[in-house]
């Protein structure tokens, strides 16, 4: 807020409006519509009415819908988070959505791609009806969806894929999924400019087809990343659809569209056809490495439970069996953001592989693209696999031998067999060179002349083959193997933390009459030095060149997205101390001893000052904005009554 000196146009202009008293006429213009979290209270003593209704209650459903017209799954969004923000006891039990509104919190679409003989694979069906997808997308959808001809898959396969939204897409303003993404860990925000796709495959014997063969996908479009949870859901609903059909496959999406919002933390039921899915997506303020166990239902009626231990991991030992030796090696590879490629005869394998590394450097985020499955016919093939510049930061599964060729360029090649459960010690197989990597059916192994900065971590390696000739059940051999990453991701990222914290600015330079102040500029520099004494050894046994992996690491698209992360979350800090710095003033004070154009511009300023705390999300405590509040309206009304009703109706 200004103390001294002119004033700023906002308060210039709010006096300019206050003419002498007897021709005083206020014009009724219409409201700038705000975001749904600011407007109106919800359905004002309506079903969803209730806490929560005031400050942070959102819009009704249909204010929303009137925000974002053209069409029911975007605005689905956020008619949910409408509903599920005002319910006091849960959004589950609001029934002001309207029809799709909870489907599109979880998935943007199914689809049903066949093989057509004359167009080759089609999207056959889109539930609901009124999805959008472009032509791109689909084209993308089709491809995808399907293994390569030489995979050779009989039976049934699942995989997943992920590909790029078109651009130009609308986004609705205040999506329920982004308000979400607040409590969810760093690794489980969605990224809104990518769909996964999740495929159940069928491909079995049909003499009365012409091809000869039944070849159909069932796919789950959707922004979540929650893998576990759509291969379980997929695995009940895809064998009977195949069977039933059309009609049966609405009678899914009417289930979904009955399941409560996707909320962090909380135990959700999901009924799906007759069973209930039990499940817990994990949040921020979980403890890294420890999940919630969600145990079985004993239900009264008929309905069978299955409670999922998880909704997003994939059995990480199980992937990375057939390359166990160089684990450690991967780890860095992945937290460098190197250019990986996974070599494998089915998407089954290439799909679960590349999001197992993807996973390895949790709780730290993976900022780089990846692509579990990618084949020739991706919208992405020529950006990705073009020789005119280095490879790009990115993960790609594929299976067909053409990118043997295509992809021998790059600097880090893996080829894993077929992916089974290890019944004896795996063998040890040595790094590769990529001259040696000829055909996608070379030997299974590491082809890259990378050498790794940390010393080779052998206690992991004799305690993971200790476990197999125990016959270790694999879920607990991935429960080690998943401790050993996240703490060594972790002794990597604490000094960098530590670090980083010390770029905030002390409490007592906060002035409430002044603006925040700036973070302090990140220094490699300064950040080296403290490795000295406050670096890895502190928490790792590991030697090697720490130095090294740092320089390294600090260049690369994973560091650059962290960074960014915590510098958001550290200037929303000192944004809610300046807050709370004002509020402890005595503004009304201040407000008699200066000029009325300094007090509008003060009043002008504190308004956006509340705006931003809601917009942003900001630390701020319920009670400190309540505060400020009344601060303003006690500064109004000691104002002339002209000035008070103009500033009684300015939002900013």
């Amino acid at each position: 807020p200004r103390c001294r000196g002119s004033p700023g146009p906002q308060a210039k202009a709010a006096l300019s409006q206050a003419p002498a008293k007897e021709r005083r006429v206020f014009p009724q213009r219409s409201p700038r519509p705000l975001p749904a979290q600011l407007g109106p209270a919800a359905g004002a003593g309506g079903p969803c009415a209730g806490r929560g209704a005031g400050r942070r209650g959102a819009g009704t459903a249909m204010s929303l819908r009137e925000r974002s017209p053209s069409g029911a799954v975007e605005a689905g969004e956020d008619a949910v988070a409408a509903a599920a923000l005002a319910e006091p006891d849960g959004p589950e039990r609001c029934l002001s959505l309207l029809p799709w509104d909870r489907f599109s919190a979880w998935l943007h679409c199914v689809c049903v791609v066949g093989f057509d003989l004359e167009l080759g694979q089609a999207v056959e069906v889109i539930y609901p009806p009124h999805s959008k997808l472009t032509d791109k997308e689909k084209t993308n959808i089709c491809y995808l969806s399907f293994p390569d001809s030489n995979s050779g898959c009989l039976g049934d396969t699942q995989f997943c894929f992920r590909f790029r939204r078109s651009p130009g897409r609308k986004v609705s303003l205040c999506c329920f999924l982004d308000q979400l993404d607040r409590d969810l860990p760093v690794y489980l925000k969605k990224d809104t400019a990518y769909y996964y796709g999740y495929v159940y495959f069928r491909q079995v014997r049909d003499k009365s087809l012409k091809r000869g063969y039944f070849q159909k996908s069932l796919v789950l479009i959707s922004k979540l990343p929650y893998v576990h949870l759509f291969r379980t859901m997929l695995k009940q609903i895809a064998p009977e659809y195949f069977e039933k059909s059309e009609a049966f496959l609405e009678a899914v999406c009417n289930d979904v569209d009955r399941w409560p919002p996707p909320i962090p933390g909380k135990i959700l039921h999901l009924p799906i056809m007759g069973i209930i899915m039990k499940l817990r997506i994990p949040t921020y303020r979980d403890k890294p490495g420890t999940t919630p166990v969600v145990q079985n239902m004993h239900q009264a009626d008929a309905q069978i439970s299955m409670a999922l231990p998880t909704v997003h991991e994939v059995d990480l030992f199980r992937c990375f069996c057939p390359v166990f030796f160089h684990i450690q090696m991967l780890w860095e590879l992945v937290l460098l953001g190197e250019p990986l490629v996974v070599m494998a005869p089915s998407p089954s394998e290439s799909s679960e592989t590349v999001l197992a590394l993807v996973s390895c450097i949790s709780p730290l985020k993976y900022c780089s693209d990846f692509r579990p499955y990618f084949t020739i016919h991706d919208s992405e093939f020529k950006e990705y696999t073009t020789r005119t510049q280095a490879p790009p930061s990115v993960i790609l599964g594929v299976t067909n031998p053409f990118f043997a060729k295509t992809l021998q360029h790059w600097p880090h090649i893996i080829r894993i067999g077929d992916i089974k459960l290890p019944g004896e010690v795996p063998k040890q197989v040595k790094v590769k060179k990529l001259k040696n990597l000829k055909t996608l059916d070379s030997k299974p192994g590491v082809y890259t002349s990378y050498k790794p900065y940390l010393n080779k971590d052998e206690e992991i390696v004799k305690q993971l083959q200790k476990g197999v000739q125990q016959k270790r059940p694999t879920e607990a051999q991935s429960v080690i193997l998943r401790r050993y990453f996240l703490e060594l991701t972790e002794s990597f990222i604490i000094p960098l933390e530590r670090y980083v914290a010390s770029l905030m600015p002390l409490q007592k330079c906060i002035s409430p009459w002044k603006s925040p102040p700036q973070l302090r500029q990140f220094s490699q520099d300064d950040f080296m030095k403290t490795l000295e004494k406050a670096g890895p050894q502190l928490t790792s046994g590991l030697k090697g060149d720490w130095i090294g992996l740092y320089r390294h690491f600090l260049k690369s698209p994973n560091f650059d997205g962290w960074f960014r992360s915590r510098q958001k979350e550290m200037t929303q800090k000192l944004e809610a101390l300046h807050l709370e710095a004002l509020c402890n003033e005595n503004l009304v004070f201040w407000s008699q001893k200066h000029t009325e154009v300094e007090t509008v511009d003060l009043v002008l300023k504190l308004k956006n000052k509340l705006l931003q705390a809601d917009r942003e999300h900001l630390p701020v405590k319920t009670d400190t904005l309540k505060k400020l509040e009344t601060h303003i309206n006690d500064i109004i009304l000691a104002l002339p009554d002209d000035l008070q009703d103009i500033l009684l109706k300015t939002g900013t």
